[in-house]
C-alpha cells in the first residue's frame, strides 16, 4: 500500500506561476507513488489529490489547517515547501509528535541571501532588512532542526554553511523541471499571436507580479530600457511582456514593446511561447532571481534561443554561454546588442537551441525530478 504523503506549500491557484510551479508539478507526479494530500493557500487547481486551502499567508491559519490534516489524513510523511509552511509544520510536528511520521523540508530559495543581495537598491530599506532578519531566523530554525532538506538550488548548501556556520549533512539538491506540454513541441497551437508584428523577431519576457520579491519588476524595467535602445530597429525586433499591463507605467513606452497581461489559459501561454523567437531573462545583479529558473527551463523546453544576464541563470550553471544560450553582461546596452545580433542571425544560433533542448529532455522533466524526490522521502 502507498505511503500517505502530506504536501504543505504556498501553492496559489490564482497565481499559477512562480511558487505555484514546484509544488504543483512535483505533487502531480508524486501522486503516482504516494497517497497524496495537498495543503496550500488556494488549492482549487490541484486536480490530482484531495486538498485544503488555507486562504492566506498566516502562520496561525497554517498551523490550524495542519493539525486538521494530521488528525484526519494521518500522513506518514510531511513534505513542507518554503519557509512559512515549513515553520508551521515544524511547530505542529513538535507539539503533536505524530507517530510513525517523518518531516522533510524543501527550500525553493535561500531567502535571507536574496534580501541581503538587493538591500542596497530597495526603496524601503528597513522593511526589507526586517524581512531579511525574519527569514534568516526562520530558515535557521529549520536548518538546526536536523530534518532533511531538499533544495531547489545547488548553491543552497554552500550558503547555509556560510550563513549559519553549519555544514548540512542531510541536504539534497533537486532543481525544478518542465512540464510535458512544453517538451512536446510538435503540437500546433495556431494562430500566431504575433502576426501583426511580423517580420520582426519576437522576444518574449515572462514577468508576472509576484509576492514580496521585486525581481520581475527589475526585469521589466531592463526590458523597457533595451526596447528603447532598439526602437530604431522596430522592424527587426519586437518585445512581448507576459504578465503585465501597459497601464502600470506612467512614462511613454517605446513602440516596439507590447504588454499582453496575464494569460489565464495554459494553452494561450504555450501558444505565446511557441511562436516567439527568443526568450529573454534580463535580470540585474540586485534581482537575485531564483524564480528565473522556471522561465529559463520553459524557454529551453520550447526550443527558443535564450538570452540571459548571468543572474538569470542562477541555479542553472550547467547551461553555458555559446553552448546552450547567449549570456551578455548586466548592462542594458550589452543585452540590447546581443538581442539585435540574435534577431538578425537566428539560424547561426540554432545549434545552441538544440543542445539546450536535448539537455532539458534528458534531465529536467518533472517526472524525473519527482522520482528523485520520491527516493529521498522514502528514505527519510
Amino acid at each position: 500500500m502507498a505511503k500517505r504523503l502530506l504536501i504543505v506549500s504556498t501553492l496559489d491557484s490564482m497565481q499559477p506561476f512562480g511558487a505555484f510551479t514546484r509544488p504543483f508539478y512535483l505533487g502531480q507526479y508524486l501522486a503516482e507513488s504516494f497517497e497524496v494530500f495537498h495543503l496550500g493557500i488556494n488549492c482549487s487547481g490541484v486536480n490530482y489529490a484531495p486538498s485544503i486551502s488555507v486562504g492566506s499567508r498566516n502562520l496561525t491559519a497554517y498551523i490550524k489547517s495542519l493539525k486538521q490534516c494530521i488528525e484526519e489524513f494521518k500522513p506518514e510523511i510531511i513534505y513542507a515547501q518554503e519557509t512559512l509552511p515549513a515553520i508551521a509544520a515544524l511547530i505542529v510536528f513538535t507539539l503533536k509528535r505524530p507517530k510513525n511520521s517523518s518531516l522533510v523540508f524543501d527550500f525553493h530559495t535561500f531567502s535571507a541571501f536574496e534580501y541581503w543581495s538587493r538591500l542596497s537598491s530597495v526603496s524601503n530599506y528597513f522593511k526589507d532588512f526586517l524581512q531579511l532578519v525574519k527569514t534568516y531566523v526562520a530558515q535557521g530554525i529549520l536548518v538546526f532542526s536536523g530534518k532533511p532538506i531538499i533544495a531547489a538550488g545547488d548553491s543552497t548548501p554552500k550558503l547555509i554553511s556560510q550563513w549559519y556556520r553549519k555544514k548540512p549533512n542531510n541536504i539534497y539538491c533537486i532543481g525544478n523541471g518542465v512540464a510535458e506540454d512544453l517538451l512536446n513541441s510538435n503540437i500546433s497551437l495556431s494562430p500566431d499571436p504575433y502576426q501583426k508584428f511580423r517580420p520582426a523577431k519576437i522576444v518574449v519576457v515572462v514577468a508576472p507580479k509576484t509576492f514580496q520579491f521585486p525581481s520581475n519588476d527589475m526585469s521589466v524595467s531592463m526590458t523597457i530600457e533595451v526596447a528603447k535602445s532598439l526602437e530604431p530597429h522596430s522592424d527587426k525586433v519586437h518585445f512581448i511582456v507576459i504578465g503585465r499591463d501597459s497601464n502600470e507605467f506612467e512614462d511613454k513606452l517605446p513602440a516596439n514593446i507590447t504588454f499582453v497581461g496575464f494569460l489565464p489559459s495554459r494553452e494561450d501561454f504555450l501558444r505565446y511561447l511557441q511562436f516567439a523567437d527568443i526568450g529573454l531573462l534580463p535580470f540585474t545583479k540586485q534581482a537575485v532571481a531564483g524564480g528565473a529558473r522556471n522561465k529559463a527551463l520553459d524557454y529551453f523546453a520550447s526550443k527558443k534561443l535564450v538570452i540571459s544576464t548571468p543572474e538569470g541563470l542562477r541555479g542553472l550553471e550547467e547551461f553555458e554561454h555559446l553552448k546552450h544560450l547567449l549570456v551578455p553582461g548586466f548592462s542594458s546596452e550589452e543585452v540590447a546588442d546581443t538581442v539585435l545580433d540574435a534577431a538578425l542571425n537566428l539560424d547561426k544560433y540554432q545549434s545552441l537551441v538544440e543542445a539546450a533542448y536535448n539537455q532539458i529532455r534528458e534531465k529536467y522533466s518533472w517526472n524525473a525530478k519527482a522520482k528523485m524526490v520520491t527516493d529521498i522521502l522514502l528514505s527519510a
